[in-house]
């Protein structure tokens, strides 16, 4: 052994000695946390409940409180503003190309909702929500989502009896049994593809072959077309002004500016062509149509008993719900206060009719 190799080794093992007692003992720094200290930080709420304070919150007190941290990032109706995420509605719509995951129709969990406000909410002002308003906040939301009515008090006693709709949605990433196996193979280098024949031809796109005359290649000249017998158009019925005012529909300039009012509405309801039920149900045929009666919407208790009470949609009742939906039907989930001028109102109307109403 070279003398350089022996001192090298000699100087590790006198550090290593030296080292030795002043690692065996404690620093003599800090102290054992104090139970308290403990408890600040042990905030975490688990599905069973474990973790929960005590304390309670009503709906109607929900309704205030998140109005007032909340609703500037999710809407007055959780319906979500710009970017900030929409937290009610979307139910059924997971299986969608653009599915709305929301706290009704995605998060499995009510202790995760409660958590997360106490825990994390509002932005730039986490813990600064006490636990019964995390409780009413909750209690709001679970009604925004139709899971509750509107009389619902959440506490800790009945915390666990609710049941999320998408409780049964999730389950254990069993990826590495069932497929990881397919995927791990030698991959195929020739002759892997099975055959490909064209079920379709995109003729009015213009990216199908065809032949010189026109016709997708490979397929028959079209027979002679038929030349039908002239049949005598039937007499056109007699009109009159207010036949013609009732074929030519709603004010044109009054639908335009119904289109422009209804952005207010526009978050919770859906209208026209392929609308559906959102936050609200959507307003396709409502004029004429009695009051809770859209298919698939979970309605408030009392905007059900109206319709079955024979509340219908005329425009009269239209103009009185629109410009107070909590004092026309009282306590309905709406809680939009209600449009002011009467101008705004007829505009609405019209465009309701016009787009699908």
């Amino acid at each position: 052994m070279s003398k350089s190799l022996k001192f090298l080794l000699g100087t590790a093992l006198g550090l290593s000695v030296l080292a030795a007692p002043a690692f065996a003992e404690k620093l003599g720094l800090g102290r054992p946390a104090l139970p308290a200290e403990i408890a600040a930080w042990d905030v975490a709420v688990l599905p069973d409940g474990t973790g929960l304070p005590e304390g309670s919150g009503d709906v109607a007190t929900g309704d205030e409180v998140f109005a007032e941290k909340c609703a500037t990032c999710h809407g007055d109706f959780a319906e979500g503003i710009d970017n900030w995420p929409v937290l009610a509605g979307g139910e059924g719509s997971l299986k969608d190309r653009r599915p709305v995951k929301t706290i009704g129709s995605y998060w499995p969990h009510l202790s995760t909702v409660w958590d997360y406000i106490h825990r994390s909410m509002p932005f730039g002002a986490a813990q600064t929500v006490t636990p019964d308003e995390a409780y009413a906040i909750t209690a709001f939301l679970l009604y925004s989502n139709g899971i509750v009515e509107d009389d619902f008090v959440l506490s800790k006693e009945n915390f666990t009896s609710i049941t999320m709709p998408n409780a049964d949605g999730f389950y254990p990433d069993d990826r590495a049994e069932s497929e990881y196996a397919t995927f791990s193979g030698e991959a195929c280098m020739t002759d892997c593809a099975a055959e490909v024949k064209v079920t379709k031809r995109a003729v009015t796109l213009n990216v199908t072959p065809t032949d010189p005359d026109g016709r997708p290649a490979g397929t028959l000249p079209n027979p002679d077309p038929v030349v039908e017998a002239a049949v005598a158009e039937p007499a056109a019925p007699e009109t009159t002004a207010e036949t013609t005012t009732a074929a030519a529909g709603p004010d044109p300039a009054l639908v335009e500016a119904g289109a422009k009012v209804f952005k207010k509405c526009a978050a919770c309801h859906k209208v026209g062509e392929g609308a559906k039920n959102a936050t609200g149900p959507m307003l396709n045929g409502i004029l004429g149509r009695a009051a809770g009666t859209v298919e698939g919407f979970k309605y408030s208790k009392a905007m059900a008993d109206a319709g079955a009470a024979g509340l219908v949609w005329s425009d009269e009742n239209l103009h009185a719900y629109l410009s107070d939906p909590k004092g026309f039907v009282k306590r309905n989930k709406m809680s939009f206060a209600g449009l002011k001028s009467k101008d705004d109102i007829d505009a609405v109307i019209a465009y309701l009719e016009s787009a699908g109403g």
